[in-house]
């Protein structure tokens, strides 16, 4: 079984590296066995974008990205390393938040960390002599009480999870009488739609695992899912999941019909299938494909924050009511409790609360 977000991923990694100086191609070489493809393309965006920024500022004297060189970035001057973090934080086309910017930063240094610490030249000297980054204070800006502060309010809660559903189904056709294409993508995808928004509120998955889902790996009767999720080192084993007994009936609705209206050939494995204008079959939906369908349902329905990953959230939010702080991480598929801990912000139901009926649970 392959993970198939993460070959899509490392294909569009394979393209985009002979745009790059060498020393980064290097550098993505010796961390791919350590972190995922779609990290490692996190960081070459953030590694474009600062080098298109030294060209522009007379920086770097490079024709492209590409011919960047080790000694235009062992010369840059702390007020240049300074510009460049306001650049992030105030450029015109989406000024990045303080998150972004810190991640941003935070990839430039484990650039700079490995040329100058771990990289060496033939005479085991470092490629980079001069790490102007190691100077770069970067502060942990990702707390689960500010995480919690900016979703409250943009989530679904008690019965909007199950009105989004009904709307996707049925509301939404209403809203769009007047708009014929709309109605006829509509009429095709609503029960496939229904039920990956289904899914999502009912078991929390983040939508590469949701991508990621083959036919062989939902098992409707224990409402049980086998899903893609990572461990230690960056490793992807299969784990169940279950999901709530609210989206047995549009998953049995969807599988009904996966076949027939989309056309899908017998090697087909994906679970979710779009059938794509002017192709004769079905194939596998994309992330892309999933977050935008989310968020054109979520604009007409009068929440156009809405997206995927809330989706998520709101689940957890919902579950995390129900159970236990230690119960939800596992559910989520979270490395640590830090990270559950926004939704003991966000139902402000305090962590003494969870981990007194842990004990309780545990008879400790």
């Amino acid at each position: 079984m392959t993970n198939v977000q993460k070959e899509i991923d490392r294909r569009k990694l394979d393209d985009k590296l002979p745009s790059m100086p060498w020393f980064v191609q290097q550098f993505i070489d010796y961390k791919l066995p350590d972190l995922s493809p779609s990290t490692l393309l996190e960081y070459l965006r953030d590694y474009d974008t600062f080098f298109s920024w030294l060209r522009a500022e007379g920086l770097s004297q490079a024709e492209s990205n590409k011919d960047v060189t080790l000694t235009e970035l062992e010369v840059l001057r702390m007020d240049s390393v300074t510009s460049f973090r306001l650049f992030l934080a105030t450029k015109r086309e989406g000024a990045n938040s303080r998150i972004t910017v810190s991640r941003k930063l935070s990839s430039l240094r484990s650039l700079f960390h490995y040329l100058s610490q771990i990289a060496e030249d033939e005479d085991f000297y470092p490629l980079l002599k001069r790490n102007i980054m190691a100077k770069i204070e970067i502060k942990r800006t990702h707390k689960p009480k500010d995480t919690a502060a900016k979703l409250k309010g943009k989530l679904l809660e008690d019965e909007e999870l199950l009105e989004f559903i009904g709307y996707i189904l049925e509301g939404y056709a209403v809203d769009m009488q007047k708009n014929k294409q709309a109605l006829y993508s509509h009429e095709l995808n609503k029960e496939r739609d229904a039920c990956i928004a289904s899914l999502i509120l009912n078991s929390g998955l983040r939508v590469s695992e949701v991508v990621n889902l083959n036919i062989d790996d939902l098992d409707l009767n224990n409402k049980l899912l086998y899903v893609y999720r990572k461990g230690n080192n960056d490793e992807t084993f299969k784990t169940p999941v279950y999901f709530r007994e609210q989206a047995k009936d549009e998953l049995a609705n969807y599988m009904h019909l996966r076949q027939s209206r989309y056309r899908t050939p017998k090697r087909e494995k994906g679970l979710f299938i779009a059938l794509r204008n002017g192709e004769p079959e079905g194939s596998r939906m994309t992330k892309r494909a999933i977050q935008a369908m989310i968020m054109k349902y979520a604009k007409c329905f009068g929440k156009p924050y809405l997206t995927v990953h809330k989706l998520r959230h709101s689940f957890a939010t919902d579950y995390y009511l129900q159970n236990d702080i230690y119960k939800t991480k596992e559910q989520l598929g979270h490395a640590s409790t830090e990270t559950t801990e926004i939704y003991a912000h966000l139902t402000d139901k305090t962590m003494s609360e969870a981990i007194e009926r842990r004990s309780e649970d545990t008879g400790s």
